[in-house]
Protein backbone atom coordinates (compact mmCIF):
# COMPACT_ATOMS: atom_id res chain seq x y z
CA UNK A 1 0.00 0.00 0.00
CA UNK A 2 0.94 3.31 -0.85
CA UNK A 3 0.32 5.71 2.53
CA UNK A 4 2.36 9.13 1.24
CA UNK A 5 4.22 10.58 -1.38
CA UNK A 6 6.55 12.90 -0.99
CA UNK A 7 8.04 14.63 -4.43
CA UNK A 8 8.21 17.62 -6.94
CA UNK A 9 4.98 18.59 -8.41
CA UNK A 10 5.35 18.63 -12.49
CA UNK A 11 1.57 18.99 -13.69
CA UNK A 12 -1.63 20.12 -12.33
CA UNK A 13 -4.95 19.10 -13.90
CA UNK A 14 -8.10 19.01 -12.32
CA UNK A 15 -8.20 16.83 -10.18
CA UNK A 16 -5.08 15.08 -11.29
CA UNK A 17 -1.41 15.94 -10.12
CA UNK A 18 1.84 14.52 -11.44
CA UNK A 19 4.43 14.32 -8.54
CA UNK A 20 7.68 13.08 -9.76
CA UNK A 21 9.56 10.56 -7.11
CA UNK A 22 13.03 10.31 -7.74
CA UNK A 23 12.57 10.10 -11.18
CA UNK A 24 9.02 8.03 -11.44
CA UNK A 25 6.22 10.15 -12.25
CA UNK A 26 2.57 9.26 -10.07
CA UNK A 27 -0.52 10.43 -11.48
CA UNK A 28 -2.47 11.24 -8.26
CA UNK A 29 -6.29 12.55 -8.23
CA UNK A 30 -7.06 14.74 -5.23
CA UNK A 31 -10.39 16.07 -4.67
CA UNK A 32 -10.20 19.81 -4.95
CA UNK A 33 -9.86 21.48 -1.61
CA UNK A 34 -6.53 19.94 -2.03
CA UNK A 35 -5.88 20.84 -5.14
CA UNK A 36 -6.29 24.34 -4.50
CA UNK A 37 -3.61 24.10 -1.74
CA UNK A 38 -1.25 22.93 -3.91
CA UNK A 39 2.26 24.64 -4.26
CA UNK A 40 3.76 25.81 -7.82
CA UNK A 41 5.07 23.21 -10.33
CA UNK A 42 8.11 22.55 -9.78
CA UNK A 43 8.10 22.99 -5.68
CA UNK A 44 7.83 20.15 -3.49
CA UNK A 45 4.39 17.81 -2.29
CA UNK A 46 3.50 15.97 0.42
CA UNK A 47 0.28 13.65 -0.37
CA UNK A 48 -1.23 11.22 1.83
CA UNK A 49 -2.18 8.41 -0.56
CA UNK A 50 -4.76 5.65 -0.84
CA UNK A 51 -4.00 2.86 -3.41
CA UNK A 52 -7.41 1.85 -5.20
CA UNK A 53 -6.27 -2.13 -7.19
CA UNK A 54 -9.07 -3.07 -9.53
CA UNK A 55 -8.49 -5.87 -12.42
CA UNK A 56 -7.78 -3.64 -14.69
CA UNK A 57 -6.46 -0.78 -13.31
CA UNK A 58 -4.63 1.21 -9.89
CA UNK A 59 -5.97 4.55 -9.04
CA UNK A 60 -3.77 6.34 -6.98
CA UNK A 61 -5.66 9.21 -4.48
CA UNK A 62 -3.67 12.30 -2.81
CA UNK A 63 -5.36 13.90 0.07
CA UNK A 64 -3.34 17.50 1.83
CA UNK A 65 -4.77 16.28 5.31
CA UNK A 66 -4.65 13.08 7.26
CA UNK A 67 -8.20 13.81 8.31
CA UNK A 68 -9.34 13.96 4.53
CA UNK A 69 -7.86 10.72 3.67
CA UNK A 70 -9.89 9.12 6.46
CA UNK A 71 -12.90 10.40 5.49
CA UNK A 72 -12.48 8.91 1.67
CA UNK A 73 -11.83 5.45 3.43
CA UNK A 74 -15.01 6.15 5.47
CA UNK A 75 -16.89 7.18 1.86
CA UNK A 76 -15.74 4.12 0.00
CA UNK A 77 -16.80 1.63 2.68
CA UNK A 78 -20.43 2.90 2.04
CA UNK A 79 -22.57 0.41 -0.40
CA UNK A 80 -22.19 2.21 -3.68
CA UNK A 81 -20.22 4.62 -3.18
CA UNK A 82 -17.17 4.65 -5.00
CA UNK A 83 -13.74 6.31 -5.04
CA UNK A 84 -14.67 9.14 -7.48
CA UNK A 85 -18.23 9.93 -5.63
CA UNK A 86 -15.73 10.16 -2.37
CA UNK A 87 -14.04 12.49 -4.01
CA UNK A 88 -16.80 14.29 -5.25
CA UNK A 89 -18.12 14.74 -1.69
CA UNK A 90 -14.78 15.62 -0.35
CA UNK A 91 -14.23 18.41 -3.68
CA UNK A 92 -17.71 19.64 -2.34
CA UNK A 93 -17.35 19.62 1.54
CA UNK A 94 -14.49 20.19 3.61
CA UNK A 95 -13.87 17.56 6.94
CA UNK A 96 -15.31 19.64 8.95
CA UNK A 97 -18.20 20.22 6.78
CA UNK A 98 -18.88 16.94 6.00
CA UNK A 99 -18.78 16.02 9.79
CA UNK A 100 -21.27 18.67 10.61
CA UNK A 101 -24.13 17.51 7.65
CA UNK A 102 -23.39 13.62 9.59
CA UNK A 103 -24.22 15.54 13.41
CA UNK A 104 -27.19 17.47 12.03
CA UNK A 105 -28.14 14.99 9.49
CA UNK A 106 -28.45 17.59 6.62
CA UNK A 107 -28.74 16.06 3.45
CA UNK A 108 -29.36 19.42 1.44
CA UNK A 109 -25.34 20.13 2.30
CA UNK A 110 -24.54 16.05 0.28
CA UNK A 111 -27.51 16.95 -2.31
CA UNK A 112 -25.27 20.27 -3.81
CA UNK A 113 -22.45 17.36 -4.59
CA UNK A 114 -22.78 16.77 -8.13
CA UNK A 115 -23.73 12.83 -8.22
CA UNK A 116 -25.42 12.73 -5.23
CA UNK A 117 -29.39 12.32 -5.61
CA UNK A 118 -31.27 12.47 -2.45
CA UNK A 119 -31.41 9.01 -1.77
CA UNK A 120 -27.54 8.66 -1.91
CA UNK A 121 -27.39 11.80 0.95
CA UNK A 122 -29.43 9.98 3.20
CA UNK A 123 -27.61 6.64 2.80
CA UNK A 124 -24.14 8.26 3.70
CA UNK A 125 -26.01 10.37 6.47
CA UNK A 126 -27.00 7.44 8.41
CA UNK A 127 -23.99 5.18 7.56
CA UNK A 128 -21.59 7.90 8.40
CA UNK A 129 -23.29 8.67 11.67
CA UNK A 130 -21.52 6.13 13.98
CA UNK A 131 -18.32 5.96 11.82
CA UNK A 132 -17.22 9.88 10.97
CA UNK A 133 -16.98 11.30 14.29
CA UNK A 134 -14.79 9.31 15.99
CA UNK A 135 -12.35 8.65 12.83
CA UNK A 136 -11.60 12.17 11.50
CA UNK A 137 -8.17 12.64 13.33
CA UNK A 138 -7.53 15.80 15.92
CA UNK A 139 -7.70 18.96 13.29
CA UNK A 140 -10.90 18.06 12.40
CA UNK A 141 -12.78 17.09 15.36
CA UNK A 142 -10.80 20.11 17.59
CA UNK A 143 -12.61 22.48 15.05
CA UNK A 144 -16.08 21.13 15.68
CA UNK A 145 -15.28 20.86 19.42
CA UNK A 146 -14.44 24.73 19.38
CA UNK A 147 -17.12 25.44 16.98
CA UNK A 148 -19.81 24.21 19.27
CA UNK A 149 -18.08 26.32 22.52
CA UNK A 150 -18.77 29.03 20.04
CA UNK A 151 -22.58 28.46 19.24
CA UNK A 152 -21.78 28.52 15.41
CA UNK A 153 -19.85 27.93 12.52
CA UNK A 154 -19.85 30.97 10.24
CA UNK A 155 -16.43 31.87 11.68
CA UNK A 156 -15.15 28.62 10.16
CA UNK A 157 -16.98 28.98 7.16
CA UNK A 158 -15.86 32.58 6.34
CA UNK A 159 -11.95 30.94 6.92
CA UNK A 160 -12.22 28.33 4.43
CA UNK A 161 -14.17 30.76 1.58
CA UNK A 162 -10.95 33.11 2.08
CA UNK A 163 -8.72 29.76 1.29
CA UNK A 164 -7.53 28.30 4.65
CA UNK A 165 -7.60 25.02 4.71
CA UNK A 166 -9.40 22.88 7.90
CA UNK A 167 -6.36 22.55 10.17
CA UNK A 168 -5.31 26.15 9.72
CA UNK A 169 -9.22 27.47 10.46
CA UNK A 170 -9.38 24.83 13.05
CA UNK A 171 -6.16 26.17 14.99
CA UNK A 172 -7.68 29.88 14.44
CA UNK A 173 -10.93 28.86 16.08
CA UNK A 174 -8.93 27.57 19.17
CA UNK A 175 -7.48 30.78 19.45
CA UNK A 176 -10.35 32.46 20.13
CA UNK A 177 -12.17 33.39 22.94
CA UNK A 178 -15.92 31.68 24.27
CA UNK A 179 -18.54 33.86 22.92
CA UNK A 180 -16.51 35.92 20.39
CA UNK A 181 -19.06 37.35 18.38
CA UNK A 182 -18.63 36.21 14.39
CA UNK A 183 -17.53 39.63 12.85
CA UNK A 184 -14.71 40.01 15.62
CA UNK A 185 -13.91 35.66 15.38
CA UNK A 186 -13.28 36.37 12.29
CA UNK A 187 -10.95 39.52 12.66
CA UNK A 188 -9.04 38.31 15.12
CA UNK A 189 -8.75 34.82 13.33
CA UNK A 190 -7.81 36.35 10.47
CA UNK A 191 -4.80 38.38 12.51
CA UNK A 192 -3.29 35.03 13.89
CA UNK A 193 -3.29 33.58 10.60
CA UNK A 194 -1.67 36.30 9.19
CA UNK A 195 1.18 36.36 11.81
CA UNK A 196 1.61 32.25 11.41
CA UNK A 197 2.52 32.73 7.48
Amino acid sequence: MIGRITGLLLEKRPPLVLVDVQGVGYEIDVPMSTFYQMPAIGEEVILHTHLVVREDIHLLFGFGTESERQAFRQLVKISGVGARTALAVLSGLSVVDLQQAVATQDSDRLIKTPGIGKKTAERLLLELRDKLDLSLGEAASGAVAALASRGGNDILNALLSLGYNDREASWAIKQLPTGVAVSDGIRQALKLLSKEK
